[in-house]
């Protein structure tokens, strides 16, 4: 059974950083491209950031490329998220994901029917 696990989500001040974390467990973890993906109130849930299984590419949706970064360490199962810059409109539930590509192809990889995994979520709100 696939237990997805985020921590580290807070309140902060725009202009300010949070680091999100994850950890997978049951599953061949380099077997997976993972995903972090965020709800805000009222919206849909979207594709934030995606890195291969080997963490050598990644992928950023436009409104948050140069402020956050993903990163893996397969020996430890676990993903981050480093988010700088802060700004009001990050505020969402952000939800880690392991998806069933093991890159992440253009267009397809912010799908959430390719999602094998979903953690609880952890909620970010940045202040203005």
């Amino acid at each position: 059974q696939v237990q997805v696990v985020e921590s580290g989500g807070g309140s902060v001040q725009a202009g300010g950083s949070l680091t999100l974390s994850c950890t997978a467990s049951g599953l061949t973890f380099d077997d997976h491209a993972m995903a972090w993906f965020r709800q805000a109130p009222g919206k849909e849930r979207d594709g934030v950031s995606c890195i291969n299984w080997n963490g050598f590419a990644t992928v950023y949706e436009d409104a948050v490329t140069g402020r956050f970064t993903t990163s893996r360490d397969n020996a430890k199962n676990t993903v981050d998220l480093q988010m700088g810059n802060l700004k009001p409109e990050d505020t969402a539930m952000y939800y880690c994901a392991v998806s069933s590509y093991i890159n992440c192809p253009s267009g397809s990889w912010q799908q959430s029917k390719k999602v094998i995994s979903w953690g609880q979520g952890t909620q970010v709100v940045v202040s203005s």
